[in-house]
């Protein structure tokens, strides 16, 4: 009974903790939320009888201030300071002379660096974490001279379909993450198998089928990539919309949604990168394989939204209407 108790007392922590740094994350919320703070506080003051809650709701309007405003510049977070200091020190309840004037302010201040650091800390803990993929991505792709950069331009790629559907910055960076460990079960499959210059025969096939499987296994213990979408990327990339991919066979909606993204990525970099059993493919050629598998190998309105990055020029040719510096800003 109390090895029960325990683990779900550490499944309260964690999940209070990650719904934290999920917050943390918008810190857009955290703007609009000092403002409502301040009123509220203010509001409390004029009409509450005791004030002795005052000093508690200015304390938690100042912390959203640091974590809001973070990203902002310094002289900014402190006049936005100051004005909460002057908006406590005008109320008719507060009787502050200079000397509290700027003992609050001083406090305040503090508090709002602390709640800036923090905010950063965890931001620097995020962009850890991608590089750290990138560099696990950078090996996988490594053995290969002909993929080099395959998953780093698929999770390129991925994002911009994100980021042109307009989804979720928590989304997007999971798909980017994502695109660039889709291939990591490959580290499990021979070298020979996969640099092999002529066709697979079956049975070599059906080991490079494995490698969702494999991949999936190797990082199913991180606890967040349960959560964010990750493993379903890895495990469910080759999965087709019609039912015949692999390694579940699943169809349409029943493919996750961040694998179906995925999914357009890998095929349009697989087509247009150099591989060992044969050259990159046209730019336009790889376009309309993509057009004509709408709905076959391809979620339709993901497969669409990608053929929507691309234009016709003056020439008549199709073109990218982004570059990669476009992509990679999360």
């Amino acid at each position: 009974m109390r090895k029960v108790l325990d683990r779900i007392k550490q499944l309260y922590k964690r999940t209070v903790v990650k719904t934290f740094y999920k917050w943390l994350n918008h810190h857009t919320y955290f703007r609009y939320g000092y403002f409502l703070l301040l009123m509220l506080s203010i509001l409390y003051c004029l009409v509450a009888e005791n004030h002795s809650n005052t000093f508690i709701l200015f304390v938690i309007t100042v912390i959203f201030l640091g974590i809001g405003f973070y990203d902002r510049p310094a002289w900014v977070i402190f006049l936005l300071t100051v004005f909460t200091v002057l908006c406590r020190a005008f109320l008719p309840a507060e009787n502050i002379d200079i000397g509290s004037f700027f003992i609050q302010l001083f406090t305040y201040l503090l508090i709002v660096s602390i709640s800036v650091g923090l905010r950063k800390i965890t931001q620097k803990v995020e962009q850890n974490e991608i590089e750290l993929t990138m560099v696990l991505s950078n090996a996988l792709d490594s053995r290969d001279s002909y993929t080099m950069h395959h998953s780093e331009n698929v999770a390129k790629y991925a994002l911009m379909i994100a980021k042109q559907m307009k989804l979720s910055k928590e989304m997007c960076t999971t798909i980017y993450i994502g695109g660039l460990l889709h291939d990591i079960g490959k580290i499990g499959i021979q070298e020979t198998i996969l640099n092999k210059p002529g066709k697979l025969t079956d049975e070599e096939y059906q080991v490079i089928k494995t490698h969702p499987m494999i991949g999936y296994d190797m990082i199913k213990n991180v606890d967040r990539f349960h959560e964010d979408g990750v493993l379903d990327i890895v495990l469910y990339h080759h999965e087709r919309y019609d039912g015949s991919g692999y390694p579940l066979g699943l169809r349409g909606s029943e493919i996750p949604f961040v694998a179906r993204i995925v999914a357009v990525a890998d095929a349009f970099d697989a087509m247009t990168s150099n591989r060992v059993y044969r050259d990159k493919l046209e730019l336009d050629y790889a376009l309309n394989e993509i057009r004509e598998n709408i709905g076959i190998q391809f979620d339709p309105q993901i497969a669409e939204t990608f053929l929507s990055l691309f234009d016709t020029n003056e020439d008549g040719k199709l073109e990218r209407l982004f570059s990669n510096q476009d992509v990679v800003n999360l």
